[in-house]
């Protein structure tokens, strides 16, 4: 990459970073974010996200919006990409659950921040080239795990955290199985693309789920393995 493509991209990210905090300012009343917290916003401002864009789209790279990638698969706005991190509220030494790799997007985010990454992806071509994607850009903290996002990965279960990026039905109990007492999950939940909502929950002491609505969202949906 010249220089000049270096500095442009720069740019690029700077504008996306200045769309997200006006877009998360405008939705506070709705989501309880009033603005993104420093490690987020630093994580966001670093993510090169033409690395996990198509070649053939490469001019939406940087578009605040979902971009497809190819399987019938989108790397999600990054609006949401910060949201869904901010409302897990994630810190340093934790351990976080992704459902739904995609082009490693979401999990190069989380990276930046918690201790180590945990990402599931049921389509295996799309895996693989996260994967990679994800170790030749010095992730070393991201593991992903081709297999079915509803069974989660209870072999590093309990989680301080889980981030689902594809939409259910209803909330998988496997998931909130594998959640730490005290531990948050981010889940789109609907049963068509039209009714979608994204849904934050905490899990008590006591194993008991509190939960709460934040915003309509619109996500591909989660495929259960066949």
């Amino acid at each position: 990459m010249s220089a000049a493509d270096a500095q442009d991209h720069a740019a690029q990210r700077a504008r996306l970073v200045a769309e997200v905090e006006a877009m998360v300012a405008a939705t506070r009343r709705e989501t309880g974010i009033a603005a993104l917290s420093a490690p987020v916003r630093a994580a966001l401002g670093k993510l090169e996200r033409h690395r996990y864009v198509p070649a053939d789209r490469q001019d939406l790279a940087y578009g605040n919006h979902p971009v497809p990638i190819g399987a019938g698969q989108t790397i999600s706005q990054p609006y949401i990409v910060a949201l869904s991190t901010e409302l897990i509220a994630p810190r340093p030494g934790q351990r976080v659950l992704e459902i739904g790799t995609g082009s490693g997007y979401q999990a190069a985010m989380l990276a930046q921040i918690v201790a180590q990454v945990y990402s599931m992806e049921l389509l295996p071509a799309l895996g693989r080239e996260a994967a990679a994607r994800l170790k030749a850009l010095g992730y070393g903290n991201v593991e992903v795990r081709i297999g079915d996002g509803y069974a989660g990965w209870p072999e590093q279960a309990p989680f301080d955290a889980i981030v689902v990026t594809a939409a259910a039905p209803q909330v998988p109990q496997a998931l909130v199985d594998q959640l730490k007492p005290g531990g948050r999950m981010v889940i789109p939940v609907g049963a068509s693309l039209a009714a979608q909502e994204l849904l934050l929950l905490e899990k008590r002491a006591d194993g008991s789920v509190e939960r709460r609505s934040v915003l309509p969202v619109r996500f591909v949906p989660l495929v259960p393995a066949r």
